[in-house]
């Protein structure tokens, strides 16, 4: 089972940028990735979605324009950079499989606050 480390996060001033990370502890050659988000009292939503080879990516309209997901795969490694921050962003941000099949990792919290 492959484990997932997510980091990066942290507290931000509005307009701000982060850059988030995810590690996978096994590869993530060949499958489509994802960027997920749940804040406090509301579900877990799909933020970002990368396939396989980074040639696709699609974003929620809460964050098109805002947020940019990438990949390196000899890294097993996903990213998320996050420009224009919102006090809206503010989340536990996770990684997974765009079909969130693998465990869930702990995730990163993102505060953006004055």
């Amino acid at each position: 089972q492959v484990q997932l480390v997510e980091s990066g996060g942290g507290l931000v001033q509005p307009g701000g940028s982060l850059r988030l990370s995810c590690a996978a502890s096994g590869s993530i050659f060949s499958t489509s990735m994802a960027w997920y988000r749940q804040a406090p009292g509301k579900e877990r939503e799909l933020v970002a979605g990368i396939s396989s080879y980074g040639g696709v990516r699609n974003y929620s309209d809460s964050v098109k324009g805002r947020f940019t997901i990438s990949r390196d795969n000899a890294k097993n490694t996903v990213y998320l950079q996050m420009n224009s921050l919102k006090p809206e962003d503010t989340a536990v941000y996770y990684c997974n499989t765009l079909a969130a099949t693998w465990r869930w990792g702990q995730g990163t919290q993102v505060t953006v606050s004055s």
